[in-house]
């Protein structure tokens, strides 16, 4: 039991610190938003009634702290109560009215039920002390809310907190595989509960869209049902043959998925509608089955290049892409946005659309390309005389083609207001500032993160603290949103956390001392050393400014299969805490070889684990913390074990087979011993992913389909041979125990025989 005095104490840290952060705000329009103002009209329009947004919030409550269901009463109020912004209120129940047994404590009213929800999630964050996480990353601590008559009072003038900007995005076109693929509607209403606590408005709603583009094409273009097996990819690479990138990989899809997929995606829609949200569905991009040339023979439909395929094969690579300047493009553009509308019953106006995501165009004619973008647009606008046109700004951030002339093309090629981009990749790599802020094109900045769901504990704070309000208080700011793209989730809980937060921060956050509140919130308690930890944690590991992509390619889950002499290695050598270190460092990296990352002192961090192992008599019974406590642990391993291939190396090119049989060894143990630190929490095991995969199946040949695309999208991703592996191998690569003792360390195992078996016949690596 928490003593008085130090939830008191806590209390007043949280209205400080919510003080400063909310005084006076900072105006709220931008042009972006200023360009966006129809869409948001319409949307305010058509949202859902008042009463069923309020009874959305009180569900999620109930679910949520079903203790307190009667400690807080919801009501919805218009924007004009907000000066015409997005807002939430928090207020004492001083009202006479209630006359129940034990009326509410706490009053909250919102804009919306998201903002509603989102006020909740506030109230009991800064004034109550808790923590709201995936239940992966340790779950919810709740705990440290007072029973119900002892909630703690706001001030009497009440908390009224805006949205500095309209719109909060939640994820990536590819999440829906790397974290989403094996969801059923018990996983997915946890998830929208957890996206409405987060302030998130505007989420990409995916789901089942293969079931309308098998209605599509089979009843408006002809196709068979064989003719479709070939176009769709398997549950766990659906996303990439969405975006054309792939054909086929791990199908054909059953009947069964396409139904179940429907029913479970108007659960989806029906929940975020309920809500409040903005659900973005998907659009016509131009991908179509290879049978559509054939019914269609004067098309102008192109077969794409290879994509990561191996030896180009095309049975997997080579998707077919529609000209959009053909006029079959609005054609099937506008029977797909038509038939989402019949089978859903009404739509936000906001599609998603990422033709050229890893697809370039032909030729790099500005005219041509904004013929390409506009027909694009036309597509949705055909279906949808509302639509919106939401796009992914990957391209811009990694392919060369996209030089100002063809970004203002494509960008400029669609009305002011009807075409907003993510800035995806905003926390290392912001487009907003290279660009003139899109050219004059709302936009989203983005936190992307992660790549695959990798797990790997990193993250840039001070970024995602600042970055945000820079780009909004910027002259001539187009933004109208904040965001969150990673490519996986269930990772790294504190800086989603942050993240989530400056979709109503005015100012930048100090984030010691937001770090400082955010272990006491996430433990429940205030421990010292725990908050040194955290502090160390925030220096280090979430201090990444090397501005490099951190896909993990750890040794342990990334194997390096190559010839160690092409290896060029040298010795760092430091101080630290008056002690000397040491660690061996990559001087030259060959083609076939992608260094780990390290980007922090990987003895500060020890020191930071010996902090968290030293708080463990106190916090051994939070489930938050256990999870911290195997993440940093794993991190300090992953590293370690990076040291120790590197010594491997260093002893095979001594031709030392001794040294190499000693050190391999020990690497081996260290995988061993990891797994068994895994497996001490959910949050870390190989089998939920597998039996989730199964439990999606009708029959036993499902389950063996199924359980081949989890396996293999986390393993070998893309199709390989028995001389060569997929150019994706290890992408997706995660800590999970299981996957280390069955499949990391064996293969880790056959590397070093080979080379002791070559340095024993004195022969070389081959």
């Amino acid at each position: 039991m928490e003593s008085p005095s130090l939830s008191i104490s806590i209390i007043f840290l949280f209205v400080f610190s919510l003080l400063i952060s909310s005084s006076k705000p900072l105006l709220s329009s931008t042009l972006g938003v200023d360009a966006i103002s129809r869409i948001l009209q319409i949307q305010d329009l058509e949202r859902a009634p008042l009463s069923v947004q309020e009874a959305a919030a009180r569900s999620l409550l109930l679910r949520l702290l079903p203790s307190h269901s009667s400690a807080f009463y919801f009501r919805i109020i218009s924007k004009n109560q907000c000066g015409g912004e997005y807002c939430f209120t928090i207020n004492n129940n001083n009202h006479p009215s209630f006359v129940t047994q034990r009326p509410p404590q706490i009053l909250i009213e919102g804009t919306t039920g998201v903002e509603i929800v989102a006020g909740l999630h506030w109230y009991l964050k800064n004034w109550c002390g808790s923590h709201i996480s995936w239940d992966k990353t340790g779950g919810s601590q709740l705990f440290s809310v007072p029973n119900v008559g002892f909630l703690p009072r706001v001030p009497d003038t009440g908390i009224s907190v805006r949205r500095p900007i309209p719109w909060s995005y939640y994820q990536n076109a590819v999440t829906s595989s790397y974290s989403f693929a094996w969801w059923d509607w018990k996983r997915w209403e946890k998830e929208i509960d957890w996206m409405a606590l987060q302030g998130i408005n505007l989420p990409l709603a995916f789901t089942g869209q293969e079931a309308i583009w098998q209605k599509v094409f089979k009843e408006k273009f002809n196709m068979s049902i064989s003719n479709l097996d070939d176009f769709f990819g398997g549950p766990a690479f659906l996303a990439w043959s969405r975006m054309g990138n792939l054909h086929g990989w791990g199908g054909p899809l059953p009947q069964s998925w396409f139904d179940q997929q429907l029913i479970l995606q108007k659960k989806i829609l029906a929940r975020m509608y309920e809500l409040g949200m903005t659900p973005v569905l998907p659009a016509f991009s131009g991908n179509v089955p290879a049978a559509l040339k054939y019914i269609f023979p004067s098309a102008k439909i192109t077969r794409l290049g290879n994509w990561f395929s191996v030896k180009n094969d095309l049975k997997w690579c080579c998707t077919y892409l529609l000209d959009a300047t053909d006029p079959l493009f609005i054609e099937i553009g506008r029977a797909f946005v038509e038939q989402q509308l019949q089978e859903y019953g009404r739509t936000s106006h906001i599609y998603n659309c990422d033709t050229f995501d890893e697809n370039t165009p032909p030729i790099d004619d500005p005219e041509y390309i904004s013929s390409l973008g506009a027909a694009i647009f036309n597509g949705m606008q055909s279906g949808d005389n509302d639509a919106v046109w939401l796009m992914q700004g990957w391209l811009f951030s990694y392919d060369p083609f996209w030089r100002p002339p063809q970004m203002k093309a494509l960008l400029h090629s669609v009305p002011v207001g009807k075409l907003v981009v993510l800035d995806l990749f905003a926390e290392v790599k912001p487009i907003w500032i290279s660009s003139e802020q899109f050219y004059g094109v709302p936009y989203i900045w983005c936190m992307l993160h992660n790549f695959a769901g990798n797990i790997e504990m990193y993250g840039i704070l001070d970024a995602v603290a600042s970055g945000p309000i820079e780009a909004r208080i910027s002259f001539n700011s187009t933004m109208v949103g904040v965001g969150m793209s990673m490519e996986g989730i269930e990772q790294n809980p504190i800086v989603y956390d942050l993240m989530s937060e400056m979709a109503f921060q005015h100012k930048k956050i100090d984030v010691k001392v937001w770090v400082d509140l955010y272990s006491t919130r996430r433990y429940g308690r205030q421990v010292p050393l725990i908050q040194e930890g955290w502090n160390v944690l925030y220096h280090t590991i979430y201090n990444c400014t090397d501005g490099a992509y951190d896909k993990n390619r750890d040794v342990i889950v990334a194997f390096p299969d190559v010839d160690p002499s092409l290896f060029s290695l040298q010795h760092e050598h430091s101080r630290l805490y008056g002690k000397p270190y040491s660690r061996a460092i990559i001087k030259e990296v060959t083609d076939s070889f992608d260094q780990p990352h390290l980007w922090y002192s990987t003895s500060e961090v020890i020191h930071a684990l010996e902090l968290f192992i030293s708080s463990g008599d106190e916090l051994s019974k939070s489930s938050t913390y256990r999870y911290d406590l195997v993440d940093v642990t794993r991190q300090v391993l992953a590293k370690y074990a990076n040291q120790l291939f590197f010594k491997v190396i260093e002893a095979y090119q001594s031709h030392d087979v001794h040294g190499v049989t000693l050190l391999s060894q020990r690497f081996l143990d260290l995988v061993e011993d990891l797994d068994a630190l895994l497996a001490c929490h959910d949050g870390f095991l190989l089998g939920p992913w597998l039996e989730s995969a199964k439990q999606q199946a009708q029959n036993e040949e499902q389950k063996r389909q199924f359980e081949w695309n989890a396996r293999t999208q986390i393993t070998m991703w893309f199709d390989n041979t028995d001389e060569e592996a997929s150019l994706l191998h290890d992408y997706g690569n995660k800590y999970w125990s299981g996957l280390l003792h069955d499949y990391y360390g064996p293969r880790a195992a056959i590397y070093f025989k080979y080379l002791i078996e070559k340095l024993e016949k004195g022969e070389d690596f081959k």
